[in-house]
């Protein structure tokens, strides 16, 4: 953007009427009030976005854990525009493209275990809602119709439909509709403990036994009465809480004891990010479903999905065969630009051996960021894959005000951070160069003692 171009674009922002907008997870009273020009964004290339007054802002995030290769890799570019030439919407139900179901195969092929069938939605959250209905109707199908409570975890997130907050544990997300939850949902405990887990490298070696509440759960409830459990492998929504050493195996045998599907909420975790395809295969432990979304298409339509195990699609499969076997369904599952999307983002992750740089990148980043010990109030850094995050200590009775400072003086360097509470994480794009790398970390710094 030239200065002409940038001058036009500060101007025009400036002009905006803030108030139609109801903007998602955002502070609006507090965003239109200060109508900060260094959060409008109008621009994205490679691992910077653009402001309206053109400054460029270093990616830390990977927009919102989804454009895992960068803004606007030319593959992906030209073919959504290919597809538009071809066309622009085609239905997803009794009929299909043909594209679609060449990314169902390539997304199953790169599954673990024989989870090999793939049902499209258009979202995390709709990934969540599709694969606890799939797990409860798979019960009922087998003749236990008992089967409907959801496992989930405390401090999990699972997206914003109903489902995904009934079995999602942050509150915020849960206090304001505690009546519309799904009965009966309970959870286990969480994973973050500082006392015993505080400056882990990857996995902490405490915690395994962690996973053993689900027996209690299951006595408590009885497992004629539980559907399924979801947890993501790796949570990154609330700062990248990483799971014990051992915890999702223990999860595994539990569940295969007592007839309990696993489903794995991999929409951070999933294509790459973990140095491996998804996290099941990152960290050795196969679960009966997976849901994925963001990297699948570099975040560049929306587009999301359940992958299920063979043997619970065939399940599915019973009555007579012109009848409808699961009625659930969306009308952009599958839209044409997201297969488009998808599948050139696939060409990359393989062709350029993506999985296996985020492993190298994550291996960087552990150790550029655990230099921030001892910076100012830090009490905790945590890293997985290419992902990372340091945990401040909050404000005495304020909250999150130290991370959205710590946010903003990120902006002032150039840096567009993601905070949750006051904690910031990071995952930037697999093409951060090891300059990149260390101006963010040393951004950061800077930012955590001005904030002090």
């Amino acid at each position: 953007m030239n200065d002409a171009a940038a001058a036009s674009a500060s101007q025009t922002a400036t002009d905006l009427n803030l108030d139609p907008y109801w903007m998602p997870f955002t502070h609006n009273r507090y965003f239109k009030q200060h109508r900060p020009l260094d959060r409008l964004l109008v621009g994205a290339q490679g691992a910077y976005y653009t402001t309206v007054e053109g400054q460029q802002l270093f990616d830390c995030l990977s927009g919102l854990w989804c454009s895992s290769l960068g803004h606007r890799p030319a593959r992906i570019v030209e073919a959504v525009k290919a597809q538009l030439d071809k066309a622009d919407y085609i239905p997803a139900f009794q009929v299909a493209s043909p594209d679609t179901f060449r990314l169902a195969e390539r997304i199953a092929a790169v599954a673990p275990g024989d989870l090999n069938r793939v049902f499209f939605t258009n979202s995390g959250s709709e990934a969540v809602d599709t694969s606890v209905k799939i797990a409860i109707a798979y019960h009922r199908l087998r003749g236990e119709a008992s089967r409907t409570r959801i496992i989930g975890r405390e401090k999990g997130y699972h997206g914003v439909g109903i489902a995904g907050i009934s079995a999602g544990g942050m509150v915020a997300n849960r206090k304001m509709f505690a009546p519309l939850m799904l009965p009966g949902v309970d959870h286990l405990p969480h994973t973050h403990t500082l006392k015993e887990m505080a400056y882990s490298r990857g996995q902490p070696s405490w915690g395994a036994h962690l996973a053993d509440e689900l027996e209690r759960l299951v006595a408590l409830h009885d497992a004629s009465t539980i559907a399924a459990v979801i947890v993501e492998p790796m949570q990154g929504s609330v700062g990248v809480v990483v799971p014990p050493q051992g915890y999702l195996q223990r999860l595994r045998e539990i569940c295969d004891k007592h007839g309990i599907l696993l489903i794995f909420d991999e929409v951070i975790c999933g294509f790459g990010r973990m140095g491996d395809w998804f996290g099941a295969q990152a960290f050795g432990v196969t679960p009966d479903l997976i849901t994925f979304a963001k990297c699948v298409n570099n975040g560049t339509v929306p587009m999301g999905g359940v992958i299920a195990r063979q043997g619970i699609y065939d399940t599915f499969m019973q009555g007579p065969d012109y009848l409808v076997e699961l009625f659930h369904g969306y009308t952009y599952s599958a839209h044409a630009l997201a297969v488009a999307a998808a599948h050139a983002t696939l060409d990359i992750l393989h062709d350029e051996g993506v999985p296996q740089r985020f492993g190298e990148l994550g291996r960087k980043i552990e150790d550029a960021v655990h230099t921030l010990k001892g910076e100012p109030n830090v009490i905790d850094i945590r890293n997985c894959g290419a992902a990372a995050a340091v945990e401040l200590a909050p404000l005495p009775g304020q909250v999150g005000l130290r991370g959205l400072r710590l946010f903003e003086e990120g902006l002032k360097r150039g840096l567009l951070l993601r905070y949750t509470g006051d904690t910031i994480a990071m995952a930037p794009p697999v093409i951060t160069t090891d300059a990149e790398l260390e101006k963010m970390i040393e951004g950061v710094r800077a930012c955590i003692r001005a904030v002090a």
